[in-house]
């Protein structure tokens, strides 16, 4: 089985190569976009199996977004949002932008990965045989 593709913005690219590392690691296959103009070309290239939003952008706020990618686009993958924000603010947020799920980045790299499982499924990472 192909590893699932997920598409990530975040405009701190610290947080940005940590997620990637972390997703990688994890069997996904990762396209990363620190800007608006560079997600929507990954988006286009190869359409991916779980979008994740940062919601604090310069450019665009992450949940505009999901409401514009579901709205205008018809986009079927499921969308996450990941912020900073409190979890109640973050909750509504995704409720009204269409996004399927959240996460805080308060709760870390752990959390994120069990979403993004709990969503598009575990990996078939390769392991030696024996």
């Amino acid at each position: 089985m192909a590893p699932r593709k997920i598409l990530l913005i975040d405009d701190s690219a610290l947080i940005l190569e940590a997620t990637r590392a972390a997703l990688e690691n994890a069997g996904y296959q990762v396209a990363t976009a620190m800007t608006l103009e560079a997600f929507e070309e990954q988006r286009r290239r190869e359409p991916p199996d779980l979008i994740i939003l940062d919601i604090q952008m310069p450019e665009i706020f992450g949940d505009d977004l999901a409401s514009t990618l579901r709205g205008a686009y018809g986009e079927p993958a499921p969308i996450v949002l990941l912020s900073s924000l409190e979890e109640q603010e973050l909750e509504r947020r995704a409720e009204e932008s269409g996004a399927h799920a959240w996460v805080t980045k308060r709760a870390g790299m752990p959390a994120l990965l069990a979403k993004v499982k709990a969503i598009v499924g575990a990996t078939e990472k390769t392991h030696p045989a024996g």
